[in-house]
């Protein structure tokens, strides 16, 4: 078997997880132990990230010409790629907070929306919370005045009954 068509399927793979995703975080994972990686990967797979190891001459040849071909430059060494299809700060979020439990895993670089971020931008990405999370907050927000509003409006009222 020739080496293209053992490359050919896992650069394919590669372009699969790449399109449509609306993040890739790039990660170097040495020093994680077995247990470590486990439970990374469990935390990716439940926020909706895919977490996958692949060479790095394999990545390149399968960002070449797309919005995430400035990843290229930071492929040197191990490196883990974390793909998000529907929350574009989770991969970030989560590999930066697990980050804070195992020293040795760090953020190399991402890009997020088509915007190309070094280590310091995802990690800025990753203070972000979840669209799930600014969307109850902004809800709150909103819902704050009206029902302060009504408590007014019922003081006022209690406050009629009182006097009539």
């Amino acid at each position: 078997m020739a080496k293209v068509e053992v490359k050919a399927p896992i650069i394919d793979e590669i372009k699969a997880n790449l399109d449509g995703a609306k993040a890739v975080v790039v990660a170097d994972y040495r020093g994680l132990t077995v247990a470590q990686d486990t439970e990374l990967r469990k935390k990716l797979r439940e926020a909706g990230v895919v977490y996958k190891v692949y060479k790095n001459t394999y990545v390149k040849r399968a960002i070449e010409g797309t919005e995430f071909a400035e990843l290229a430059g930071q492929l040197d060494g191990p490196s883990a790629f974390a793909f998000a299809k529907d929350d574009a700060t989770a991969p970030a979020r989560v590999l930066a907070e697990f980050g804070k439990t195992a020293e040795t895993l760090q953020l190399k670089c991402g890009v997020v929306d088509g915007t190309y971020y070094d280590e310091k931008g995802i990690k800025l990405i990753a203070t972000i919370p979840s669209r799930e999370v600014l969307l109850g907050k902004l809800l709150g927000s909103i819902q704050s005045p009206i029902a302060n509003f009504a408590r007014v409006i019922k003081q006022i009222a209690e406050k009629n009954e009182e006097v009539a």
